[in-house]
């Protein structure tokens, strides 16, 4: 029987590449984005279901349920794609900035998975793919929100990892690096306050760091394969990472240790 994957954030980058990848292995996809209207690809591959779904507004997440289920008779798996990376000092940002980074990239995954678990507990099957990032593992300067809402989704994981066991169901978690995405366009949000003199010669030295990160950044379909490796390995493995350099500043981070592994960010950063 044809399997079924529910995407978030398909409309582009590792959503997107990730929803042709498993329509071209002969799955049925739901592609879900908060503006398919704007999609003039993906509605046009055969089994793919294009819908809106917005992470942040509950009833999208039901209808767009509904719509898959309707479609296809079945979800087997979730992928929580959905996301954007806010940076900056913390105090140039507003409190509505900080709950948007947090609604978007914790609650609305919690409020998806919240939503399909149900029917993968009626099925004695199921499983959860969360992208969390090597930026869920470690941390720069100005990115409280950014990384603490990816150190959240790794917690959530673990945690709700055991939960699915106890009715059949799986949790992967994806760990990608720099990936050649829109994430450092539009899919980055940097707020600085230029007046704050202390922070301006560190926002300046981020800047170039990530510059220089997305310079060699990996193509978003090798996510998407580490993705379907993930889903299909038949293997209860959580957590996977995507790019050579997530598997090396991972595992940088696990041998030196977090006192050592945060004097190595501070001298690429200059701090004293």
């Amino acid at each position: 029987m044809k399997k079924t994957i529910l995407i978030t954030g398909a409309s582009s980058g590792i959503g997107k590449a990730t929803a042709k990848l498993f329509q071209s292995k002969n799955w049925n996809v739901i592609a879900t984005m908060r503006n398919p209207k704007a999609d003039m690809e993906l509605k046009n591959l055969k089994h793919v279901l294009v819908t809106k779904l917005d992470v942040t507004d509950d009833q999208s997440i039901s209808d767009a349920i509904h719509k898959g289920i309707k479609e296809f008779g079945n979800i087997d798996v979730l992928l929580n794609n959905a996301g954007y990376g806010a940076y900056g000092p913390l105090e140039a940002f507003s409190k509505e900035q900080i709950v948007r980074q947090f609604d978007t990239n914790v609650i609305g995954l919690l409020e998806v998975s919240r939503a399909l678990i149900p029917h993968f507990r009626k099925n004695r099957n199921g499983m959860i793919i969360n992208i969390s990032s090597m930026a869920g593992k470690m941390t720069l300067p100005f990115g409280a929100l950014y990384h603490g809402s990816k150190f959240a989704v790794e917690g959530i994981s673990e945690a709700l990892s055991f939960e699915l066991e106890q009715f059949g169901g799986r949790m992967k978690i994806i760990e990608p690096g720099a990936i050649a995405t829109e994430f450092a366009g539009r899919s980055l949000e940097l707020q600085n306050d230029e007046t704050i003199i202390e922070y301006q010669d560190l926002v300046t030295k981020l800047m170039g760091n990530v510059k220089v990160m997305f310079e060699n950044a990996a193509e978003a379909n090798l996510v998407a394969g580490v993705i379907y490796e993930a889903t299909t390995d038949g293997t209860d493995k959580l957590r996977y990472t995507a790019g050579e350099d997530a598997a090396v500043i991972i595992e940088n981070r696990h041998a030196l240790g977090d006192d050592a592994f945060i004097q190595e960010i501070k001298k690429q950063f200059g701090i004293q």
